[in-house]
Formats: C-alpha cells, structure tokens, sequence
C-alpha cells in the first residue's frame, strides 16, 4: 500500500460522521400524540410528543450541478419484511432502507455528504420552530361545516336545512363568480404552525416535546425547523 493511499484512508476516517452545524436546522419526525407537560414553576401546558430517530443525508444538491442548493433527508427505516421499490433502493445505494425522503432547501451546503447525520440534539428547550404536517382530512364536507354558514329553517317544508341557497342571480352576472364558498374537500393540507417552543429534546430517546398542537393525526409526518 503505498503512502498517498494511506494518507487518503487516513483522511477519510476523519471526517466527522455527523452534518455541519446548520443556522436553523431541520428534522424529520413521527407525531406520538399530546400529553400534559408540567413547567418548573408548576404550570402545566399541552403538549406534542415527536418521535425523531437520527435522519440520513441521502442526497446533496449544488448550485454548479442541480441549479439549486438543497439536501435531501430520509427518515423512518424499513423493517426487513418490508418491501421498497427497487428504484426507491437504487437512489439509496449503500444507505439503509429509508421509507420518507424530504428535500430542504439550504443557501449553503459546504460540508454536507451523503451518510451523515441529523438528531434531535441540533435543538434545545426554549428554541422556537415552525411545524410542518399533513392536516387531517374530513372528507367531502357542506357549507354549514366547512365554511361555518348557518343552517336554515327546520320547519314548513324547508329542504334548506344545511344547503347553502342562493350562489348568484340569474342576470347579470349570469354565472357561478370564482372563488364562492361553496361545498367542497376539506383537510389533507400541507399546513405549518409557526414559533411554537421546545419544552423537551431527549437525544436519548430520540424525542422531542412540542408545546402546543401540530398539524395532523397520530403517525403522522411532520418537519421541525428551527424558526
């Protein structure tokens, strides 16, 4: 073996397996659910628990190749039973099977390479973050839910009971105007709840305690990024 391979060997084992300190980091999460978090001065809020296992860096875009810089983050590994595709398994290559990959934009991704790793010790109690989730859908919904009209009569015949009634007349402007709240899905949102407060980080458990709600329902996906 001659010295330069040494050398290069060498270098390589250096480099730290965790990703560069980032000014407002990212992670990936699953939603555990809410619970009751008592404060040190005996208050008690409601509170997220999010489960954060370390994420991977499974791709690194640049500005010079991809016209924009951004890296790309896999969270969740599969159970061995578990089938992914193999083109799922071809972008991944060497990495461990990962079931959510998200791609977050950075000004600067000097540092960065595929392998390293993102835990929840990038936060303390006391940050603030924004939450980013799937809202809960409720389906095909009426004006009275979706939109808080209010009901119609219950009596004398009325069929209007929960209808919305009139959407326009018939002259002018002679149509439906765009825009009209008017029957229609409701929830399955990309929704982000912002300066919410970090009450916990337990790098142990991959854990972190939320104050506050967060978008969607329980196994849910959710981003944290520091505000």
């Amino acid at each position: 073996m001659s010295d330069e391979t040494k050398v290069e060997e060498k270098a390589e084992s250096e480099q730290p397996s965790g990703a560069p300190a980032i000014k407002k980091p990212v992670l990936l999460g699953r939603k555990l659910g809410m619970l009751q978090h008592f404060k040190e001065d005996g208050s008690v809020v409601a509170a997220t628990v999010i489960s954060a296992e370390a994420n991977v860096v499974t791709q690194v875009r640049t500005k010079e190749r991809d016209g924009y810089s951004a890296i790309q983050l896999g969270f969740g590994r599969a159970k061995k039973k578990e089938r992914l595709t193999k083109a799922a398994l071809g972008h991944l290559k060497d990495l461990p099977p990962l079931r959510v990959l998200r791609e977050v934009r950075l000004d600067d991704v000097a540092g960065f390479a595929t392998g390293q790793e993102i835990g929840v010790d990038r936060f303390q109690p006391g940050d603030k973050v924004h939450v980013v989730g799937t809202s809960k859908g409720k389906g095909f919904q009426g004006p009275v839910h979706l939109h808080h009209f209010t009901r119609g009569p219950k009596s004398h015949g009325s069929d209007h009971l929960r209808r919305q009634g009139s959407v326009g007349s018939g002259t002018t402007p002679g149509r439906v105007l765009k825009g009209l709240r008017m029957a229609a899905h409701q929830g399955a949102d990309r929704v982000t709840v912002r300066n919410l407060e970090i009450l916990r980080a337990d790098p142990a458990r991959s854990v972190l305690v939320i104050a506050g709600a967060v978008p969607g329902a329980r196994n849910g996906i959710v981003m944290v990024r520091k505000a």
